[in-house]
């Protein structure tokens, strides 16, 4: 196992959500050329990837299939060839705020960070378990300066475990 340094300082590491540009061509059609299908979130607790929280009861929303790499190698010229893959998440259905704090969102769970490549690779990635939201942020920081301490990693995903899905991303700082 090949092991990195961590930072001594304290770095922030900031959950990028879906950005502004990519979130108003999804809302038409998603990257697998589906059109969107809106709906109303009757139960709540949806991840949307529009603001880095969960749904509330009642709220408009839609599950469009999102290719992150695709769309981060479209900025940076990489090549990500069979790692780029796409996935569901939900969204707003309409426009909305974005984010309202800072902190790492959807904790509470086993997570991945997975590193990839400036070329879109993926290097590897870490199990991050949080037992509680107090350790949160302490769990992720550690694991995001683990990640950007290889100096080959220039982007880190965060996914769920239980179903793989794309939650955010973080950019080396």
């Amino acid at each position: 196992m090949t092991t990195y340094p961590t930072h001594t300082a304290r770095t922030t590491y900031t959950a990028r959500p879906i950005g502004p540009s990519a979130l108003k061509e999804l809302r038409d059609t998603d990257d697998a050329g589906r059109p969107r299908v809106p709906f109303t979130d009757d139960e709540g607790g949806a991840p949307l990837r529009c603001c880095l929280r969960r749904s509330e009861p009642g709220e408009h929303i839609v599950l469009v299939s999102y290719a992150p790499l695709r769309r981060w190698a479209a900025e940076t010229g990489a090549e990500p060839g069979a790692y780029d893959e796409r996935g569901p998440v939900f969204i707003h259905a309409a426009e909305c705020e974005g984010p309202a704090g800072d902190g790492h969102p959807f904790t509470g769970a086993h997570r991945t960070v997975r590193r990839y490549s400036a070329d879109g690779r993926i290097l590897g990635g870490r199990l991050v378990e949080v037992p509680d939201a107090a350790a949160a942020d302490q769990a992720f920081d550690e694991a995001f300066a683990e990640a950007f301490g290889d100096p080959e990693t220039r982007l880190v995903h965060v996914r769920a475990v239980e179903y793989g899905c794309f939650l955010y991303e973080v950019r080396r700082p």
